[in-house]
């Protein structure tokens, strides 16, 4: 009865994780596969092409968009990971102190723009920021002394997308944060007033080191998803004004969807993909070592 009743889970486990198998591979490893083969072609969007060897990869490096798309990727992670994750914590610090409806009202108030769809963030943000009619526009002169179209600025417009990012998204880290501060035992809190720590003692000492985990979550969840940063860019920008908002998702669409250059617009996904394999590890490592410490 034993190797019958074995050869039953086994099966049973077969059938419920062979879903999933055949969706990641649909879904995931499979087209993973077609964009590492189609970067060492010339085939089109759609279609076969000929075999051209390291060809892509070559013309890539010899093309000027594609160091900027990189640079302006990697400048629109550094606007935005560490001060999404920041801003994230400092703002969950501030509702769980609350209680009752006031504290789910605030909090449906934070969360509320990350449901919205990106259109609509753009909508809202392009009335909010109109050079003549923005309701932002009256600080923005206050500041530098004049109105200021700021999706056509170079100096303003990155900025100024990493900002929104940031407003859009950052509902979601608000609640990791938050449901990682109720589970720390209030018995530790109240065992460090007795001993006299003041509130900065308690945060370094019991709540940061405990929010470690969360936070090493949300810098990782946050690293992969700006590194594939394109709807807002799209919508607001279109990589302008002068390619300063470029990054290299939008030139994959350029060379796929706009020139028909499937084989090269593969190579610059892989490039893409091999950045945030290796950013991710890196950042990964960093962490490890900073939870150890």
């Amino acid at each position: 009865m034993r190797p019958k009743s074995k050869n039953n889970k086994t099966l049973t486990a077969i059938l419920l994780i062979a879903p999933f198998i055949v969706c990641y591979l649909v879904v995931f490893a499979y087209p993973v596969y077609k964009m590492f083969a189609m970067s060492f072609t010339d085939a089109p969007l759609i279609g076969e092409g000929d075999w051209v060897g390291l060809e892509n990869y070559v013309r890539m490096f010899q093309h000027k968009l594609f160091y900027t798309s990189v640079y302006n990727t990697l400048y629109f992670v550094g606007l935005t990971v560490v001060p999404n994750t920041l801003i994230g914590l400092g703002i969950a610090m501030m509702i769980v102190r609350l209680n009752g409806m006031v504290q789910a009202g605030i909090l449906i108030l934070f969360f509320m723009p990350y449901i919205l769809p990106v259109t609509v963030v753009t909508q809202i943000w392009q009335w909010v920021l109109d050079q003549q009619f923005g309701v932002a526009q009256p600080l923005i002169e206050a500041v530098t002394g004049k109105r200021i179209s700021v999706f056509r600025d170079p100096l303003w417009a990155m900025p100024m997308v990493a900002l929104i990012t940031i407003w859009w998204t950052n509902g979601f880290n608000v609640l990791l944060f938050i449901s990682a501060l109720r589970n720390i035992p209030t018995d530790y809190y109240e065992a460090a007033s007795l001993d006299g720590a003041t509130r900065m003692q308690q945060f370094r000492r019991i709540t940061w080191p405990l929010l470690w985990p969360v936070t090493a979550l949300v810098l990782t969840l946050q690293l992969i998803m700006q590194l594939k940063i394109f709807d807002q860019i799209y919508l607001m920008t279109q990589g302008g004004p002068f390619n300063s908002t470029y990054v290299l998702l939008q030139l994959v669409y350029r060379e796929a969807f706009g020139r028909n250059q499937g084989g090269y617009a593969s190579a610059v996904a892989v490039a893409l993909f091999v950045l945030i394999v290796a950013v991710s590890i890196l950042q990964y490592q960093l962490l490890k070592a900073r939870g150890k410490s």
